[in-house]
């Protein structure tokens, strides 16, 4: 990246230079190790992509002052350009002290906000049945001001949580966990905010005031890198879209815009690439198929190329039971497949499915609903070819009498 900085023109740092093979490469390499430190914590994909994304722009606005610190160093004391070789040997330190000495603290508060975000992902499943109780490591390392907070106990729904949920500073160890309602009494609202403000009292800035699961952020959109500002920006909180009236009113804002930018390119080019890899996984399917008694009668069910597409594009919206690894080997789940029901359109397509069959089969043991069209195709001669194969998967949700 140094390299690339090395051959910029001009008096002041170029913003563009971010959107610089050598930047991203750079950007890329920081975001990917910050992603390291929850890649065996279990969350959704959405929230794992959205957690990466914000890691992605919390690097690049790393990487942006990085440079800017750095591009004074290409003139030496008589305002002549340095050599590489001396301009290289003079950022070191900028190098040590940001990829480092900071990225220590960064890993570990990524780390800590990743786990907090799925644990909330977790705890909003269950609604409101539970409390949430503030817990400490309880050793004596716990700073005194966190230690206050902790057994503090609220309803999910409460305020409290927006803006004390951990971690609660650098290297912050603590955790909430889910407590019975009849066990453990709420505490005042009042004196958990009181007790919350304590807590955060050194962070006169405000920074840590955010919860990851809720923003599904592992970096609030105010760190050392930013402005407070940010905080309200739609272009940070991906509300607003980069239209050409946005005209950023500083070098900040350019840098967040063009990054945001690059981030939406590098997640489609992502999909596409992850697309591409699993469809071709998917291939050996289109010579298989499965004979199920639907009404009646035996059909053959198998695969085509046009639902296979559907498959990948659609079922991860609808199924939380099926994983992409799963893709390669959906026709053992179809050998499973047990007819419940059928039904007609209820308006015209243009891909010739006129009729979809409903059948429940069993993955790790849940149940699962497996839509099988029927495509019909007229030939020329006027004879009728009928195909019928997987289009799309459902989860089977579980019944909840008895609940109350």
């Amino acid at each position: 990246m140094m390299r690339a900085l090395y051959k910029e023109d001009g008096s002041s740092l170029r913003i563009g230079i971010l959107a610089e093979p050598a930047a991203q490469e750079f950007i890329g390499a920081h975001a990917d190790a910050l992603d390291s430190s929850f890649r065996k914590v279990e969350m959704s994909d959405i929230m794992r992509q959205r957690l990466s994304r914000s890691n992605y722009v919390f690097s690049g606005m790393k990487a942006f002052h990085e440079l800017n610190e750095a591009f004074p160093s290409l003139l030496d004391e008589n305002g002549n350009r340095k050599t590489f070789e001396r301009f290289l040997k003079d950022v070191r330190s900028i190098d040590a002290t940001y990829n480092l000495n900071y990225l220590r603290s960064e890993f570990n508060f990524v780390q800590a906000s990743a786990e907090m975000a799925a644990k909330w992902e977790g705890f909003m499943q269950d609604g409101d049945r539970y409390y949430l109780q503030y817990r400490t490591a309880h050793d004596n390392k716990v700073r005194p001001e966190h230690a206050a907070l902790h057994g503090v106990t609220l309803p999910i729904t409460d305020s409290f949580w927006e803006e004390y949920y951990p971690p609660n500073g650098w290297n912050c160890r603590c955790t909430v966990v889910q407590v019975r309602k009849s066990r453990y009494p709420a505490t005042p609202h009042d004196e958990a905010v009181a007790l919350g403000e304590e807590a955060l009292q050194r962070d006169t800035k405000g920074m840590f005031r955010f919860n990851p699961g809720k923003q599904e952020k592992a970096v609030p959109d105010y760190n050392p890198y930013t402005i407070s500002r940010c905080r309200d920006c739609d272009i940070a909180k991906g509300k607003a879209k980069f239209a050409k009236a946005f005209i950023p009113d500083n070098e900040l804002c350019q840098a967040c815009q063009l990054l945001q930018k690059c981030a939406a390119d590098r997640t489609k080019s992502e999909r596409a690439i992850e697309r591409t890899h699993y469809l071709h996984t998917m291939e050996p399917l289109l010579k298989k198929s499965v004979t199920l008694n639907t009404e009646g009668k035996d059909i053959r069910v198998g695969f085509t190329t046009y639902g296979n597409k559907h498959l990948f594009s659609d079922t991860f919206g609808r199924s939380s039971v099926l994983t992409r690894d799963d893709l390669a080997t959906l026709d053992k789940v179809l050998e499973t497949a047990i007819f419940i029901d059928s039904s007609p359109l209820t308006h015209q397509r243009n891909d010739g499915i006129d009729r979809f069959f409903y059948y429940e089969a069993t993955v790790r043991e849940q149940k699962v609903r497996l839509n099988v069209a029927r495509k019909v195709k007229i030939r020329k001669d006027g004879r009728h070819i009928i195909t019928h194969f997987l289009y799309s998967v459902n989860d089977i949700k579980k019944s909840t009498e008895g609940d109350g």
